[in-house]
């Protein structure tokens, strides 16, 4: 598995940013993450590794999601006691669980929404990050 440029461009800018640099376990696993958006567990992620690196190990897998997640390239996503997800999309967005399939659905939010968001923080109070979750049914399970 390949790494587009424009994303070996951001690993690389992002890992230098923090003293490290890429290795082909990065890569391999930042690749995999914008692959397939599906919110995977670091099991699931160590899963899909080992088809292109069946050496990878799983402590290695969650070391570099560890370093994703500090370079601020991925997102973790937890529900209640559910084991952690990854997100690689960092724009301002929701999530969606369901709690039939286990299927998390990204939810765009516009800027006007999270301006509305922002306003109703208390008198002194900043927000760098609004965490939004929904749980319920999707449309399949409902």
């Amino acid at each position: 598995m390949r790494l587009e440029p424009q994303y070996k461009k951001l690993l690389n800018n992002a890992l230098e940013g923090s003293g490290q640099r890429a290795t082909k376990q990065r890569e391999h696993i930042f690749a995999l993450l914008l692959e397939k958006r599906d919110h995977p567990t670091a099991d699931e992620v160590y899963a899909r590794a080992r088809a292109d690196m069946p050496t990878i190990s799983l402590a290695t897998v969650y070391n570099c999601l560890e370093t994703l997640v500090e370079t601020k390239l991925i997102r973790q996503v937890n529900f209640e006691r559910e084991p952690t997800r990854y997100c690689p999309n960092l724009t301002q967005h929701a999530h969606f669980y369901c709690r039939e399939s286990g299927e998390i659905v990204d939810i765009e939010l516009s800027d006007q929404l999270v301006d509305e968001l922002m306003k109703v923080l208390p008198k002194g109070f900043s927000a760098q990050h609004i965490d939004i979750a929904y749980d319920g049914k999707c449309n399949c399970c409902s």
